[in-house]
């Protein structure tokens, strides 16, 4: 297992506001298996946008579990990015899944 760092930005409107409860339920289902560490909404990107903490096995896995959000699947994704991380020092220092994308 490996950390990765995900943030999206969303069109706001009708499709935002019909889809974020299913959204809200998937990343609540991926926390369920420990997938996610930590989601939340972020501020300064410009438009709705949010954060994801993720420990998968690769990029790929994290690929797959964005690919299954109903976001993504509705089209509401307008910037992704997914970014390895090793958290050196902190609250995940000691996490058995630092330093595995290295």
């Amino acid at each position: 297992m490996a950390f990765f760092l995900v943030t999206m930005t969303h069109p706001d409107g009708e499709g935002w506001g019909r889809h974020v409860v299913s959204h809200v339920d998937y990343l609540k289902s991926l926390i369920a298996v420990g997938k996610i560490r930590a989601s939340g909404p972020v501020e300064g990107l410009g438009k709705r946008a949010g954060f994801i903490l993720v420990t998968a096995d690769d990029r790929e896995e994290v690929e797959q579990l964005i690919a299954l959000d109903p976001f993504a699947v509705e089209g509401l994704i307008d910037e992704l990015t997914i970014l390895s991380w090793d958290p050196m020092f902190g609250a995940f220092a000691d996490d058995p899944a630092r330093g595995k994308t290295r």
